[in-house]
């Protein structure tokens, strides 16, 4: 699922700020001595023509490279090592989905950032393409400036996802009826951690919570997600829901 069923839901709709997320081990933030590298990719050419200008007029932001498909994606990401795929969701051939888990599963390290681009409201494909590893999603009538603020956000390793999608993805996607599972492996405190990244908390306000330090959240967090198998915040926030650990809310 993705974020938020509950009311602390929007908090992780918007996103937190770039000291609360905890990034993947496979992720590295780029340097900051040099350009986030971006890939752009999207099917509609003038589209992809307008995103790739306005990010080369960005500074600190260069595009290695433009994608008409998700086929073009994965290759092109393998050549060019991007800090971040700016994705197009629905595609002919190779949908943004596929694309985003074959780019994710390839063995170069560190993994890019990817970013879902989507038209839509409430859109299966995004859920899909969180299922698989996107660090997030923006509707593409976000204005330049957010777009150009949640490629450096999502650079940095945070999670970014559209507060007008996001509750209602999860109302619509995550699963009602299937029953609560024990997860093996996990520590009761690790599950603690678990939850309260589900329903939206920063690693401050969980810290806050159960009265722990944000460096030791930080490394509950981690261990989560490498225990899980888990590449971003984003899937967390997924597994949970998916596995009854938390419950969105009911409709109405």
């Amino acid at each position: 699922m993705t974020p938020g069923g509950d009311h602390r839901a929007s908090r992780a709709a918007e996103g937190s700020g770039p000291g609360d997320n905890q990034a993947s081990p496979a992720h590295t933030a780029p340097d900051s001595a040099r350009p986030i590298r971006v890939l752009v990719v999207d099917d509609q050419p003038l589209i992809r023509a307008g995103l790739a200008s306005l990010i080369r007029a960005a500074p600190d932001l260069d595009v290695v490279a433009e994608a008409a498909d998700g086929e073009q994606a994965v290759t092109l990401a393998a050549a060019t090592r991007p800090d971040v795929v700016l994705m197009d969701i629905r595609m002919p051939g190779m949908s943004g989905v596929t694309a985003t888990a074959r780019i994710l599963a390839a063995p170069a390290r560190p993994s890019p950032r990817v970013l879902i681009l989507t038209t839509l409201d409430v859109d299966e494909y995004v859920y899909a393409a969180l299922q698989a590893g996107a660090c997030g999603f923006l509707l593409k009538d976000t204005p330049p400036e957010r777009l150009i603020a949640a490629i450096a956000t999502v650079s940095a390793g945070d999670v970014l996802l559209a507060p007008a999608v996001t509750r209602r993805l999860i109302e619509t996607f995550a699963p009602r009826s299937a029953p609560a599972v024990a997860i093996p492996g996990l520590t009761a405190r690790e599950g603690e951690v678990l939850r309260l990244v589900a329903r939206g908390l920063s690693n401050g306000d969980i810290a806050a919570e159960l009265v722990l330090s944000e460096a030791t959240v930080k490394t509950h967090v981690s261990r989560v997600m490498t225990k899980l198998g888990l590449g971003s915040r984003a899937q967390v926030v997924v597994f949970a829901y998916e596995n009854r650990l938390v419950t969105p809310r009911k409709p109405g």
